[in-house]
């Protein structure tokens, strides 16, 4: 039984929260250009994740789907750092999102959740990106959100009320779970329960974050085991 019965859906936010984009893309990179600060080009391809959705949501774009948005950024990165890639090397790169790797605790935790609460993603991913990490990973969702199915990517109201919407159940019984006080007082703002999880190597352990609490979240968590364990979701 839940701790909280009011709480009937768990939604997590997944870059950063879920999986380590920074690490996985660091990686890549320093196999595949060796002369590249590819720690700085991580940072730089994520840097213009938020630019790129806002000309979307503002309606400069028509709806692009995230995949694409993030070559579009890449192609800018590359000129931006002097790397000169094959149109493959490129494509190929571009999916590293779909192949990012989950943080340590998240397998367990999420397999511990799921024993009370309906567990799924509230991710800008496009639905192949998420369908594609869960598959390499073996991340066990019991369904995959996107800001594609709600055609607005958050910090949209429609993305977090689309939750509410696509389980019959009111914002209340939803709580959004994020590494991102911005994502979380958004969710708050449209009725959701939140809970912050400590992620201070999101980017790079070189550049940690400040991961205080903030005292409007319901929970503040070091990890999903943390979450589970003050959920009651351990086992006996």
């Amino acid at each position: 039984m839940a701790v909280a019965p009011d709480i009937q859906v768990l939604a997590f936010d997944v870059f950063g929260t879920v999986v380590d984009w920074h690490g996985t893309i660091t990686r890549e990179v320093e196999v595949l250009h060796t002369d590249v600060n590819a720690a700085d080009f991580a940072r730089a391809w994520r840097a213009g994740y938020q630019p790129a959705m806002a000309r979307v949501m503002s309606g400069e774009l028509g709806w692009t789907r995230l995949d694409d948005l993030h070559r579009m950024i890449l192609n800018n990165v590359l000129t931006d750092f002097g790397v000169q890639l094959t149109e493959q090397q490129c494509a190929d790169l571009n999916l590293v999102w779909h192949r990012l790797s989950p943080w340590p605790d998240v397998i367990e935790g999420l397999q511990l959740l799921r024993k009370s609460y309906t567990t799924c993603t509230l991710s800008n991913g496009n639905l192949s990106l998420l369908a594609n990490m869960a598959k390499h990973s073996d991340i066990p969702w019991d369904l995959i959100l996107s800001a594609e199915v709600f055609k607005a990517y958050k910090p949209h109201p429609d993305a977090y009320l689309g939750v509410a919407s696509v389980f019959d159940v009111s914002a209340e019984n939803v709580m959004l779970v994020a590494a991102h006080h911005d994502d979380l007082e958004a969710a708050r703002n449209c009725g959701l329960r939140t809970a912050y999880i400590e992620r201070p190597a999101e980017p790079g352990s070189d550049q940690p974050k400040d991961v205080s609490p903030v005292a409007a979240n319901d929970l503040h968590c070091t990890d999903f085991i943390d979450l589970a364990t003050q959920l009651k979701c351990l086992p006996n």
